[in-house]
């Protein structure tokens, strides 16, 4: 399986101190050349590895770490985006008349059709997510919703190799709709940094 990061932003930084933590190797890439991405990729961990965008979106797995409006600009950089999961870590506070009144995952899962989308990683900030997971007696949480139960198994398996405690919250309508920016009140309530404990 291979991953990338797509945005190397500050989200996209946290997701690549989580894979390099464990010796995992990822791609990432961003609208800048990969030379522009190498010194910080390197200073992350030798296998965080900066490459253009065309080599990234060969990975099995990608993580989205763009802003919302990059969206349908990336969505057609693929000419197909079957047998890809895509790993939505984004945060859209438009209103949802812009999104033809779809959640802000279900408007990407249109946008990048074929794709097994899940809603993942978005509701930690990025201090959180980039820290260590692993704490006394417990796992950072994450929230991982999707219409694709097929999809969303490797994700939470790969949660859980990067030390984090999955929860699945179901389809992207019913409970993944809980984690779903949606206005100053609901950041607020969504962006909680919680910890499972060990059975």
């Amino acid at each position: 399986m291979s991953y990338a990061i797509i945005g190397f932003g500050k989200i996209g930084q946290a997701l690549a101190h989580a894979f390099a933590r464990r010796n995992i190797e990822v791609a990432v890439a961003s609208r800048h050349p990969p030379e522009a991405l190498a010194p910080q990729a390197r200073a992350i961990g030798p296998k965080v590895v900066a490459k253009t965008l065309q080599e990234a979106l060969k990975a099995d797995t990608i993580f989205l770490a763009i802003g919302f409006e990059s969206h349908p600009d990336l969505a057609k950089a693929l000419p197909s985006w079957k047998h890809k999961t895509l790993v939505d870590a984004t945060n859209s506070q438009a209103p949802l008349e812009d999104m033809d009144g779809l959640l802000s995952s279900a408007f990407v899962a249109r946008l990048y059709a074929g794709a097994k989308v899940v809603k993942g990683f978005n509701h930690l900030g990025a201090a959180a997510l980039a820290m260590d997971p692993v704490v006394a007696g417990g796992h950072r949480v994450v929230f991982l919703s999707s219409d694709d139960e097929d999809a969303a198994a490797p994700v939470a398996a790969l949660a859980k190799q990067l030390g984090f405690a999955p929860v699945n919250l179901g389809r992207l309508d019913e409970g993944g709709a809980l984690v779903h920016a949606r206005g100053s009140v609901w950041g607020a309530l969504i962006f909680q940094n919680m910890f499972k404990k060990e059975q």
